[in-house]
């Protein structure tokens, strides 16, 4: 029921029902959140992962947005500091996490894990194309939502899941290329020379718990929990000390990502969202991570408060050169 309530609201509005009474509201009540009328609120970026902060506190109304965006445009009220200051602590302590697990990770291996630069490696003439088409979508809906045209809402919101399904497939095949090429660079074994002995393979149930605690590393990755990342990892390495450890057989040809030891996995951080990555990842898996709640809000409150900074920039540059024009 709870879930159900929670989709009515995020289509029609949280006054469905009419109970609250909004004629006398103003855009300045205190009981209004400030973050959405300004653009962005992260409690609604993050439902069903780890940084989930629940539901606001507060109102958030169309009508009421666009009371502000008009005082705003007339230099009335601007609350676009308060939203800067806001997420500017989310990425602050998102950073902060990514520098942790780097920290700790190359403290195994200085080559075990490096920080990709998602923005750089996954951007293309089509998928810049993309995201400034889902923007200009998301607006639309807004407006049908204000509008009380539920049905086109719903539509122009399914369009923009099927342009950012487009948009994280595309995303992943350019990521898994820049993959592609780091695990070239990787050191290869030297012709001629006999690789290191391979430990034999772990009992079949010893095997079931190393991989049941990889896949929770990789769970707990995608959702940026480094700590609990980690010690998944570490849990799966002690395990495999645990095989049995006859006489070790060398094969040469078997290199998989279950026969390294942990630290060659090779594991990367995205720098948008702090979670993990392998090299030996799918492009399913990667389409997956740029599609995930906890990637995309990143990604909005990053671009928010780039598009929030620029604003204040050229806002200070306009009143330089009219402070100039009126010494002249």
């Amino acid at each position: 029921m709870d879930a159900m309530r929670k989709q009515l609201d995020v289509l029609m509005g949280a006054n469905r029902n009419g109970d609250v009474t909004e004629v006398n509201r103003k855009y300045y009540d205190r009981d209004v959140c400030r973050l959405y009328l300004s653009g962005l609120c992260p409690h609604e970026l993050f439902q069903l992962t780890k940084m989930d902060m629940g539901p606001c506190p507060k109102v958030h109304s169309l009508q009421l947005r666009k009371e502000y965006k008009e005082a705003k445009a007339k230099g009335v009220d601007n609350y676009d500091r308060e939203l800067e200051d806001a997420i500017d602590r989310l990425i602050v302590e998102c950073d902060r996490k990514i520098g942790r697990a780097l920290k700790r990770l190359q403290e195994e291996d200085a080559k075990a894990a490096i920080a990709i630069s998602v923005t750089e490696v996954t951007q293309s003439p089509e998928i810049l194309e993309l995201s400034k088409q889902i923007k200009e979508k998301m607006k639309e809906a807004d407006l049908h939502d204000l509008e009380g045209k539920t049905d086109m809402k719903i539509r122009a919101l399914e369009l923009v899941e099927e342009m950012r399904t487009k948009r994280a497939d595309l995303q992943a095949v350019l990521l898994l290329e820049a993959f592609n090429k780091d695990r070239a660079a990787l050191p290869q074994p030297i012709p001629g020379q006999q690789p290191s002995a391979a430990l034999p393979p772990p009992d079949p149930r010893t095997q079931e718990m190393i991989n049941e605690k990889l896949k929770k590393a990789e769970e707990f990755g995608e959702q940026g929990m480094v700590d609990e990342a980690q010690k998944a990892l570490e849990e799966a390495e002690a395990l495999k000390k645990l095989a049995p450890r006859q006489e070790p057989v060398v094969d040469s040809t078997k290199y998989s990502a279950v026969d390294v030891r942990i630290t060659d996995q090779k594991l990367r951080l995205c720098d948008i969202c702090g979670a993990f990555l392998s090299v030996y990842d799918s492009d399913r898996r990667l389409a997956d991570h740029f599609g995930g709640k906890l990637h995309l809000g990143y990604m909005l409150i990053r671009d928010k408060l780039a598009e929030l900074q620029e604003e204040k920039n050229k806002v200070h540059k306009e009143r330089v050169e009219e402070r100039r024009f009126k010494l002249s």
